[in-house]
């Protein structure tokens, strides 16, 4: 009887806190007061169907909603135990013989509902994209989500041109950087509002327009001052991944008919919209949750994930990684984005030593 090969795999056994402790090693998840267990002879996936193509793992990308679905706080909640993990980058190891797209050795990337934090995915080949031979692969693992959910908002629902002001809260993360450089393609007026020093001079590096720093500067007088400098009106789009306070403060330099693009609620706090002013304002307020675009318009997410990767050929768009982990590392990279300590993506590798480019 043929051995079944095994895999290292990061498994949420019980929904809490996973920057609080390191994670359990082995089968001792009664005793450790981690959520998060790292295995190390978890079962390899098995080809599910004549399509499915499995994917031996590069890196994988950790998102905000990674963190809050094993808190327990994420709108998806999955049954225990499960692997997390969304985007991925990696290279093909096996192929269901109806596979027409991919062969043994071809660099994908995709996103996943789940599993992503192991060594091996599995998934049909309609859902993977193909990478430029050569291509880094730990940068590609966090195209998918950050920058799509940034792409998808921008391109298809806000339609940025190169007449407007774009406005990004929260520019320093994840979705932050990847809206800042979009913004940057499309030919907009951007402003970033970030917090410290570090994430203010990593902004301006990225060519932006005007950047807010939250620790000592105010919101409204710092962008009307600069608008003012522009001859500009108000901001026609707001990129809102943090919500709060900060939203309510952001409306007050928004234009008539401008764009609302509600990313998430890295503050905390749900903010209130109220409905009246944007009747008067004719604003437009964009729900923009980019997962359910997989199951509802899944041609607009490949649209914007194939373009995302010609970006990224061409040099158009970078994929900043602040830092990149191991599995048994994990606690420290859900810390790092716990604490608001990254600029850009924090990724976790395989076959790599930890390295920091902090």
């Amino acid at each position: 009887m043929k051995k079944k090969k095994k895999m290292e795999a990061l498994l949420c056994k019980r929904l809490g806190d996973p920057a609080s402790e390191s994670p359990s090693v082995g089968n001792d998840s009664d005793s450790s007061p981690s959520p998060i267990e790292v295995i190390r002879n978890y079962p390899i996936p098995e080809l599910d169907s004549p399509t499915a193509v499995r994917v031996k793992v590069k890196a994988t990308s950790l998102n905000y909603g990674n963190y809050l679905q094993i808190l327990g706080k994420y709108q998806e909640k999955p049954p225990l135990p499960f692997i997390p993990g969304s985007d991925y980058a990696g290279t093909v190891e096996a192929v269901g013989p109806a596979v027409t797209k991919f062969k043994v050795g071809d660099p994908v990337c995709s996103v996943a509902d789940l599993g992503t934090y192991a060594s091996f995915v599995v998934q049909d080949q309609s859902l993977l994209f193909g990478l430029p031979k050569g291509c880094d692969l730990v940068a590609a693992a966090a195209l998918p989500v950050a920058f799509g959910t940034s792409h998808v908002a921008l391109v298809h629902r806000a339609n940025l041109t190169s007449s407007q002001v774009l406005l990004v809260l929260g520019a320093a993360g994840g979705v932050g950087v990847s809206a800042v450089q979009i913004g940057k393609v499309c030919g907009a007026v951007v402003i970033a509002v970030a917090r410290g020093a570090e994430k203010v001079q990593f902004l301006k590096s990225l060519g932006v327009d005007h950047v807010v720093d939250l620790t000592d500067q105010n919101l409204t007088a710092s962008v009307k001052e600069f608008l003012k400098s522009r001859d500009l009106k108000g901001v026609d789009v707001l990129y809102d991944p943090v919500g709060g306070k900060l939203t309510k403060e952001a409306m007050k330099l928004l234009n008539w008919g401008a764009q609302i693009l509600v990313i998430g609620f890295a503050s905390g706090e749900i903010p209130v919209i109220p409905a009246n002013i944007t009747l008067v304002k004719n604003w437009t307020v964009h729900g923009l949750y980019c997962g359910s675009y997989r199951i509802h318009r899944p041609a607009v997410l490949e649209d914007s994930i194939r373009e995302l990767i010609s970006w990224m050929q061409k040099g158009l768009i970078t994929v900043h990684i602040s830092q990149t982990y191991s599995l048994t590392e994990a606690n420290l990279a859900f810390s790092a984005i716990k604490d608001r300590r990254v600029i850009g993506k924090v990724m976790i590798a395989f076959d790599d030593k930890r390295s920091s480019m902090l």
